[in-house]
């Protein structure tokens, strides 16, 4: 399928590995002008090389923190007016909200709420005028299906959909649109390194649990980043015009609700 979106631009955040990185890997794929940010420069140029040889493409880097007003400065000097923006920022630690202070909470928001809404705040009027615009929100499953020890990501994610809900729709007419994303376990780094810590926990070895992981998902594996970055990629496409404002559950069917 040609998704129609050869040509355009397209700001990747924290896409030095892992979902964001598939994002980017797939908009690349389709002849989309690619500029992926991330934090750290060594992981972020290594991501950069593998995209260009598996795509062909030349793919543009910005050492930046995305949840600061400097690093958003930074990545839209090097990516102005994106065509297509995907807003990704790493979730905040597992913990007891009992523990959690105000600068926890206002951390969680800067990450995961706020530097979605400023990107979008700096991004959307120029797509506006040009007719042409795509957001995809990376948010999690726990938006419909909380989990306990994530609480502070559950309230930061929940506030970001919330406030896509509306946005979404007074932008309908525009030729924008605002989709959210929202990955179950998938095959990263950081769902590694939580079956590391449950491993250390429990004395056991990482194999068994790992092992354990795989067997809890209903189709006894993990999703991969490819599989998640070409649903981006459709999310993106001009098949995807009239969808919007919509949450989109990519978890291989570990949700089990009905709705």
């Amino acid at each position: 399928m040609n998704l129609g979106i050869t040509g355009r631009t397209a700001l990747v955040c924290a896409a030095s590995k892992g979902l964001g990185k598939g994002c980017a890997m797939a908009l690349a794929a389709e002849g989309v002008r690619v500029t992926i940010l991330a934090r750290g420069a060594e992981a972020l140029a290594a991501a950069a090389a593998e995209i260009g040889v598996q795509t062909g493409a030349t793919v543009h880097t910005v050492v930046a923190d995305i949840t600061t007003e400097e690093g958003r400065d930074r990545a839209l000097a090097a990516c102005p007016d994106p065509d297509i923006l995907i807003n990704n920022a790493g979730g905040p630690p597992p913990g007891d909200w009992r523990d959690w202070t105000r600068q926890d909470w206002i951390a969680a928001l800067d990450a995961n709420m706020l530097s979605a809404i400023e990107l979008m705040k700096r991004c959307i009027p120029a797509m506006v005028e040009r007719g042409f615009g795509r957001v995809v929100n990376i948010t999690s499953s726990a938006v419909k299906e909380p989990i306990g020890v994530l609480g502070l990501s559950n309230g930061a994610r929940g506030g970001l959909t919330g406030f896509v809900a509306g946005l979404s729709r007074e932008l309908a007419p525009t030729g924008v649109t605002i989709n959210n994303l929202l990955p179950g376990p998938f095959d990263t780094d950081r769902i590694r390194k939580v079956v590391v810590a449950r491993a250390q926990k429990e004395g056991r070895p990482f194999e068994e649990m790992w092992a354990k992981r795989l067997q809890e998902a209903p189709m006894r594996r993990l999703g991969t980043i490819e599989e998640f970055g070409a649903t981006c990629a459709f999310l993106c496409s001009v098949h995807a015009g009239y969808m919007t404002g919509q949450n989109v559950l990519l978890d291989g069917g570990a949700y089990r609700g009905t709705m």
